[in-house]
């Protein structure tokens, strides 16, 4: 079996999405669409961060055939922690529960984002692309560009998760939801309030494989 149909198998085994998977790797549902197809070949770092995103080792990613579902996969991957430190609101801006705990993340990822640290997401203003009780990476040093998932303050104190857009004089965090009743948030250059980032979004771990 080729590696993109092993990537296939196993991504659809986990009951993930091509974005969703996208987003723990760091690459466009597109690049995953052309793995999965054939059409491209992931080079060996992407292959170590699907192997950790998967929870399999890179042997898995690119055998001719893989082992049964059931059966115990030998794993290579260095166990790595980042701290969970509260709840964020992917809804209407809210101050954070504060949290302290830690969350498992392949090693590969944190390494990337060694200042990483997670953050659980309540409410559905985001839930096509992170669901809610899902655990969100947060790399505070990485500066959001258009389009991408940010945290952010409003007035110093409450926190929301959205999709963040710049214009020439706006600011726009926009939800990714199935609940239309989520709308844009607008911020003018003139305005009173004041927007604070805290990083972007960089990777997911599902609530159900915290269980």
């Amino acid at each position: 079996m080729s590696t993109g149909a092993n990537i296939r198998r196993l991504r659809e085994q986990r009951g993930l999405t091509q974005e969703q998977l996208g987003k723990m790797v760091d690459v466009s549902r597109s690049t995953i669409t052309q793995w999965e197809r054939g059409w491209t070949t992931p080079r060996m770092g992407n292959v170590q961060l699907l192997a950790g995103a998967l929870g399999v080792s890179t042997a898995d990613i690119i055998a001719d055939e893989l082992p049964p579902s059931n059966a115990i996969k030998p794993t290579t991957a260095k166990p790595a922690y980042a701290p969970l430190l509260g709840r964020v609101h992917a809804g209407k801006a809210q101050k954070p529960d504060v949290l302290q705990d830690a969350v498992p993340v392949p090693y590969e990822i944190i390494k990337r984002h060694p200042q990483g640290y997670f953050l659980q997401v309540e409410g559905d203003c985001m839930d096509k692309v992170y669901p809610e009780g899902c655990y969100i990476l947060i790399d505070p040093e990485q500066r959001p560009s258009n389009g991408s998932i940010a945290v952010v303050s409003i007035d110093g104190a409450d926190y929301v998760m959205r999709r963040l857009y710049r214009g020439a004089n706006t600011l726009i965090l926009s939800p990714d939801s199935h609940n239309a009743e989520h709308e844009d948030m607008v911020f003018a250059a003139t305005t009173e309030h004041t927007v604070e980032f805290h990083g972007t979004v960089v990777w997911f771990q599902s609530s159900k494989e915290m269980e």
